[in-house]
């Protein structure tokens, strides 16, 4: 019979060696389904005419062409930038908001902006978003999204969401049964 000797020392290598391949192995495991995020920031410009202002809760959800969405409850209290005090979505007003986020699969191209109708003023008169898409090591996209709407129950539309779809349509899901007609139709 033959036994074999290890050492205290040798033991403790072993259990030492045992314990930083399983902390690696769960790392891994742990880290891999983590979703690398993205900052979007929004250019929101309140148009110029009498009571265009609002002091209403702002919302928006923007969503790639795949209809996969990010919801922002508040974009004041999400990204708000412009400093202690300051008074959001007022008349002529460029107001910047930014946050991060999960990225999303492809470039964000709809956007839905929404008033909760709340506060002194409600109603409130959007003339355009700009919107950037940022992630680490990738080129920043950008989207331009021209609303020149009220959100209000008081002016035309009477809605409190407008929403601005800029997304790209591939030729097959734009002609519709006619075919070539369509096209031609399209074309003129």
């Amino acid at each position: 019979m033959s036994y074999t000797f290890i050492s205290p020392t040798m033991a403790r290598c072993d259990v030492l060696l045992l314990s930083l391949l399983l902390i690696a192995a769960v790392s891994v495991v742990a880290f891999a389904d983590r979703e690398v995020d993205c900052v979007y920031t929004f250019y929101l410009k309140t148009g110029s005419l009498d009571g265009a202002g609002t002091d209403s809760i702002i919302s928006a959800n923007i969503s790639d062409k795949a209809g996969q969405e990010i919801v922002i409850k508040n974009l004041v209290t999400w990204g708000g930038l412009m400093g202690q005090g300051y008074d959001y979505f007022e008349n002529g007003n460029v107001d910047i908001f930014s946050g991060k986020e999960r990225c999303l699969p492809s470039p964000v191209c709809s956007l839905s902006l929404t008033s909760d109708n709340s506060g002194h003023k409600p109603a409130w008169y959007v003339e355009y978003v700009e919107f950037t898409t940022s992630k680490v090591r990738a080129d920043s996209t950008y989207q331009y999204f021209n609303v020149s709407q009220w959100l209000s129950t008081d002016f035309p539309p009477y809605n409190l969401t407008a929403v601005r779809k800029n997304c790209p349509v591939s030729l097959s899901e734009g002609v519709g049964p006619v075919g070539s007609d369509q096209i031609s139709m399209n074309l003129s």
